[in-house]
C-alpha cells in the first residue's frame, strides 16, 4: 500500500508539485528538480521506491526521510515496487492522480514508468491531466549524475567524487552498539554502528569521517569492514572520535565520510595496529 510521510503541518497532497523518479536520496540532479518544484509555490512531494530491483540503496529509508526533511520537502510518497512493477503506464499515472490530484509533475528527461518502462515524460504530457516540467540531465566527470554513478564511486572508495555528485557527504546513521570493546584497550575507544544490509556497501577500508555531537564536530577515523587482526569477519563500522570523552552506547550517530585512507589490513601484532591507528588519526589532524 502506498505510504505518505508528511514533514510539515499540511494534511493533504492535493494541489502539490510532485517529483517523479527513484529518489534513493538527493544528488545534484535531484536537487535541481527540487529547486524547480519549490519555485511553483506548491507543497512539494518526492517519490521513492520500496523494495526495487536494486535492493541496496545509497541511503536507507530512514536516512532518505532525513535528507528530504532537511531539504524542505513537504512529503514523501513511498511506492512498493512489488505493487507497481506490473502496472501499465496508464494505470501508474491513474494511481498517482487519484491518490494525490497534483497540479505539477517535475521529472528528468530520462524518467520512465509503467511495465516495461513504457511511460516517458512525453506520456505524462500527452495525458494532459497535470502540468509537466521536464528537465535535462546534469553531467559531471564525463557522465550523467545518477545513483549508478555514485554507487560506482563508492565501491572504488572515491568518496570526494561521490560527495560532489551527491551535493553533500555520503553518510551512515545508526545506533551505537556494544561490541568487543577492544579499541579502548588500545587507546582508541570506538563507536560501533552496524551497516544496514539494504544500504549500498562501501569499499572496505579505513576512512576519514566526521561526527557532529551536541553541537561539536569531531574529526574521526572509521574502519568499515572485517577485523582481520583479531580474526573477526563481521562487517560493521568502528569510529574513533578524536578528542571525545564519554559514553556513546545507545546514541544515534550520523557518520559523514570524507575520504578513503587505506585498505583493511591484518597486522602481525596489536602494537603494530596501534601504531597504524596513530598514523591514521595524525593524518586527519594535520591535513584538515
Amino acid at each position: 500500500m502506498l505510504k505518505t510521510v508528511w514533514f510539515t503541518q499540511k494534511d493533504s497532497a492535493n494541489g502539490s508539485a510532485m517529483l517523479l523518479g527513484g529518489f534513493d536520496g538527493l544528488h545534484l540532479g535531484h536537487r535541481r528538480l527540487l529547486s524547480c518544484a519549490k519555485q511553483s509555490g506548491l507543497p512539494v512531494g518526492v517519490m521513492t521506491i520500496i523494495g526495487g530491483k536494486a535492493q541496496e540503496n545509497i541511503f536507507t529509508f530512514a536516512e532518505r526521510e532525513r535528507i528530504f526533511r532537511e531539504n524542505g520537502v513537504d512529503f514523501v510518497f513511498e511506492l512498493p515496487f512489488a505493487e507497481i512493477k506490473d502496472l501499465s503506464a496508464k494505470e501508474f499515472l491513474h494511481k498517482l492522480t487519484t491518490e494525490f490530484a497534483p497540479k505539477l509533475f517535475v521529472c528528468g528527461e530520462d524518467f520512465r514508468f509503467g511495465a516495461g518502462a513504457s511511460g516517458t515524460p512525453e506520456t505524462l504530457k500527452r495525458a494532459g491531466q497535470v502540468r509537466v516540467e521536464i528537465h535535462p540531465l546534469l553531467q559531471m566527470y564525463g557522465e550523467k549524475i545518477s545513483s549508478r554513478a555514485i554507487k560506482a564511486l563508492l565501491s572504488e572508495g572515491e568518496i570526494p567524487k561521490a560527495n560532489a555528485l551527491l551535493g553533500e557527504s555520503f553518510f551512515l546513521v545508526g545506533e551505537v552498539v556494544k561490541d568487543r570493546q577492544v579499541g579502548r584497550t588500545l587507546g582508541f575507544p570506538t563507536a560501533n554502528v552496524l551497516y544496514p544490509k539494504e544500504k549500498f556497501p562501501l569499499k572496505q577500508g579505513v576512512y576519514e569521517t566526521r561526527v557532529c555531537l551536541d553541537g561539536k564536530t569531531y574529526k574521526c577515523i572509521t574502519n568499515y569492514g572485517a577485523r582481520p587482526t583479531f580474526d573477526n569477519a563481521q562487517v560493521l563500522t568502528e569510529t574513533y572520535l578524536d578528542d571525545f570523552a564519554g559514553d556513546l552506547y545507545g546514541k544515534t550517530l550520523k557518520i559523514e565520510f570524507v575520504r578513503y585512507l587505506r585498505p583493511v589490513t591484518k597486522f602481525s601484532s596489536v602494537d603494530e595496529l596501534t601504531e597504524q591507528l596513530k598514523k591514521d588519526i595524525s593524518s586527519v589532524r594535520i591535513l584538515n
